[in-house]
């Protein structure tokens, strides 16, 4: 079997692999600007369909009590996409425009490897919770806690990772026993869709258990929110459209999953090696081109250091030039649409506006003619205050500004509307520990620590999000608790 469409790829809707009702929509490579194919364009139709078959295979099927079922078909996936894992690398790069390097690990492996950890889960998780017994109104009984599905899942997902994050969402929720419908970012439908042809032919999955709908229209998505026989909508993308989908969501009082921005601190402190620290800040800015939600985009250095700081990181990143991400060598590619190389170009323009100076970049590189490529840029000048240091930017733009000690380092971490992730680097474990435990934020690194995993809960504070995605807190997210109780 090849997975590469020869006209365009198709829903998966109730087991069966078809066209959508809307016609196709193209696939743009973002490091060449050509149209390198076409995705099945699906309706509010096609959605009904899904949405139906995903209720039907919940409500009539033994998916949900079939623990065992739901852990090979997981394995099945994992294994038939590891096999297929050249032909989806090169998908991946040409769709994602993401670096070849991360089709190694968070964009494309790491996140298929990922799926046998939520299978182990389904067969190892404790379903029934023994409470022991009680004399509640003076009545002896013996309760228990059982864990159950929620039910149908709808799951948003976006363009930056796309393959980590559908499997972030539909691996916890299929082992927990959920039906979903997956509705993927029109800027990426393929990295969904050609899952859906492998779910189709290479395993056990029982029709209408997995539905994946790739769209143009924003709307098909929007649906999931509020249509009443979804049951959780797991969403990651942008805090304003999470407040739509949380409001869409109310109407039928249905569970929420949110994962959205973020605008997180790297912080240093006056005893931390100035050199290694900037170079990391750099490197983390520009991987993927900044096109990352838990990315560190403020860099707050003692302000002795100021100077020293912003040599050192501009160095960094003048040497982590954009170039093209089928090179095993680069770190940061295009952004993935002319639209959001624009919004960048836009905040880098805002910046001098508000009185910043662009110490490193700030242009569209030299003999990049085609692409959506945007230089990694280093800004100074800026309190944090400013609207480039408040807001989610998206693209390799880093806002350098100074500290006058550990308090107000960590005073100016939490100034933000967000609180998804966070970097220290310092050398005293007490100060260290002091800002960890100050900083409100979902996730935190100490000097270059890597949080990132199948079993490490991922997720923000404050307008960063709701709730937990990966580990078993993830996986709750998708259960139900029952409690039952008997005399005895």
């Amino acid at each position: 079997m090849t997975l590469r469409p020869a006209v365009a790829s198709d829903l998966l809707i109730d087991g069966k692999l078809v066209p959508g009702s809307g016609g196709t929509f193209d696939i743009v490579n973002p490091a060449t600007e050509e149209v390198i194919g076409q995705a099945a364009d699906a309706t509010a139709a096609d959605m009904d369909s899904a949405i139906a078959a995903a209720r039907n295979a919940f409500d009539n099927t033994d998916w949900s009590s079939d623990h065992a079922l739901r852990a090979r078909c997981l394995r099945q996936l994992r294994d038939a996409l590891l096999a297929h894992a050249d032909e989806l690398r090169e998908l991946t790069v040409a769709e994602v425009g993401c670096p070849v390097f991360l089709t190694h690990g968070p964009q494309l492996e790491g996140p298929i490897t990922d799926l046998g950890y939520f299978a182990d889960l389904a067969e190892s998780y404790d379903w029934v919770q023994d409470l022991g017994e009680a004399k509640p109104m003076g009545i002896k009984n013996h309760r228990e806690l059982r864990s159950e599905a929620v039910g149908v899942v709808g799951a948003i997902t976006p363009w930056n990772f796309p393959h980590q994050i559908n499997f972030a969402k539909i691996g916890p929720a299929l082992a927990a026993g959920c039906t979903v419908v997956l509705k993927p970012a029109p800027d990426t439908p393929w990295c969904a869709a050609l899952v859906g042809k492998v779910i189709a032919e290479e395993t056990d999955f029982p029709p209408g258990v997995i539905n994946i709908v790739t769209s143009s229209d924003h709307g098909v998505g929007a649906q999931l929110s509020s249509d009443p026989r979804v049951d959780i909508v797991s969403f990651t993308g942008s805090t304003a459209t999470g407040r739509k989908v949380m409001a869409a969501s109310a109407e039928s009082l249905k569970k929420v999953f949110l994962e959205l921005g973020g605008k997180s601190a790297f912080i240093v402190l006056d005893d931390a090696d100035l050199g290694s620290a900037c170079s990391m800040a750099a490197f983390a800015v520009v991987t993927h081109a900044g096109q990352g939600c838990a990315i560190t985009t403020r860099l707050l250095v003692p302000r002795a250091k100021l100077a020293d700081a912003i040599k050192a990181t501009g160095d960094a990143m003048a040497g982590l030039a954009a170039n093209d991400p089928t090179n095993p060598g680069t770190i940061c590619g295009p952004l993935i649409s002319a639209t959001q190389r624009d919004r960048v170009e836009s905040y880098i323009k805002l910046a001098v506006e508000e009185g910043g100076t662009i110490e490193v970049g700030g242009s569209r590189p030299a003999g990049k003619d085609k692409g959506f490529y945007v230089e990694p840029t280093l800004i100074s000048g800026l309190e944090n205050s400013a609207r480039v240091a408040q807001e989610e930017i998206f693209g390799p733009v880093l806002v350098i500004i100074a500290h006058d000690g550990d308090d107000d380092a960590i005073r100016i971490a939490n100034d933000s509307p967000y609180g998804l992730s966070g970097m220290v680097y310092g050398t005293d474990e007490a100060r260290i520990n002091k800002v960890v435990d100050g900083v409100r934020t979902g996730t935190m690194g100490i000097n270059g620590g890597i949080w990132y995993s199948a079993d490490v809960p991922f997720g923000g504070y404050k307008a960063s999000g709701i709730g937990r995605e990966m580990g078993v807190r993830g996986f709750e997210e998708y259960l139900e608790i029952k409690a039952v109780a008997r005399p005895v």
